[in-house]
C-alpha cells in the first residue's frame, strides 16, 4: 500500500476513492438531515439509531473520520508535489489558461471546508460525545431536533454554515469530475460527468443552507 501511494497515479487513484466515500456520505447525510425539516419525529428516530447503533459507531464511524483525515492529508501532499513539481506556488500559476479558478484553488477551499469541518463537529459530534461516554447519559427519548433548532437560533452561525457550503460547492465543482477522471472513468461520458458533478455541487451544498436557514426562522 505505502509503494502504491509513493507514485503520482497511487495518490491521486487514492484521493479520488477517498472523494467518492465522502460524496456519498455527504449525500446520506443530507438525506438525514432534511428528515428535520420534512419530519422531526422520524428525524429523531434515525438520529437515535445512527449514534446508538454498534455497527455504526464502532464500525463506520472510524472509517469515516479515516476517511475525512486521509483525504485532506493526501490533498496537501498532492498540493506540495506540484509545487515541488512546478517550482513556484501554486495559486501563482499561470495557468488560467487552461484550467478554472475554482481547479488552481482546490486547496484553499477544502482549507475552509476542514475548518468548518470542526467547527461543525464542535457543535454535533462532540457534545454527544461528551453525553454518551463522558457523562454517561441515555439517548433513549433524546430530542436531536430540538438540538438541531436551537443550535440554528444564532444567525452567526447560519452564515458561518452558508459560507462554508459555497467554499464546498466550489470545491466540489471540480472535485467531483476530477475524482472519475483519476479513475478513468470519464472515457466517452465526460460532459454527461460534468453535468452530473455541476447538478450534485449545486443541489447538496444548496439543501444543506435550505435546512439551516429553514431551522433558523422556524425555531
Amino acid at each position: 500500500m505505502s509503494g502504491f501511494l509513493k507514485s503520482s497515479i497511487g495518490r491521486k487513484v487514492a484521493m479520488a476513492l477517498s472523494a467518492f466515500f465522502l460524496m456519498f456520505f455527504l449525500l446520506q447525510h443530507f438525506a438525514i438531515n432534511m428528515l428535520s425539516v420534512f419530519s422531526p419525529e422520524t428525524f429523531n428516530e434515525v438520529s437515535y439509531f445512527m449514534g446508538n447503533n454498534p455497527l455504526v459507531q464502532y464500525g463506520l464511524q472510524p472509517v469515516l473520520l479515516f476517511g475525512v483525515v486521509f483525504h485532506f492529508v493526501m490533498g496537501f501532499i498532492l498540493e506540495l508535489k506540484n509545487k515541488k513539481a512546478q517550482g513556484v506556488a501554486y495559486a501563482k500559476n499561470n495557468g488560467a489558461a487552461n484550467s478554472s479558478w475554482v481547479s488552481r484553488n482546490m486547496i484553499y477551499t477544502g482549507v475552509a471546508i476542514l475548518l468548518f469541518m470542526i467547527f461543525h463537529f464542535n457543535d454535533f459530534w462532540v457534545p454527544e460525545i461528551v453525553e454518551k461516554y463522558v457523562e454517561g447519559k441515555s439517548q433513549v427519548g433524546k430530542d436531536f431536533h430540538a438540538h438541531v433548532v436551537h443550535m440554528f437560533e444564532n444567525p452567526i452561525r447560519v452564515g458561518v454554515y452558508v459560507l462554508a457550503f459555497v467554499f464546498l460547492a466550489l470545491h466540489l465543482m471540480h472535485g467531483f469530475t476530477s475524482a472519475f477522471q483519476s479513475v478513468g472513468g470519464t472515457a466517452g461520458r465526460k460532459k454527461t460527468l460534468q453535468n452530473i458533478g455541476k447538478a450534485y455541487s449545486i443541489i447538496i451544498p444548496l439543501g444543506f443552507v435550505i435546512i439551516a436557514i429553514y431551522h433558523h426562522f422556524n425555531h
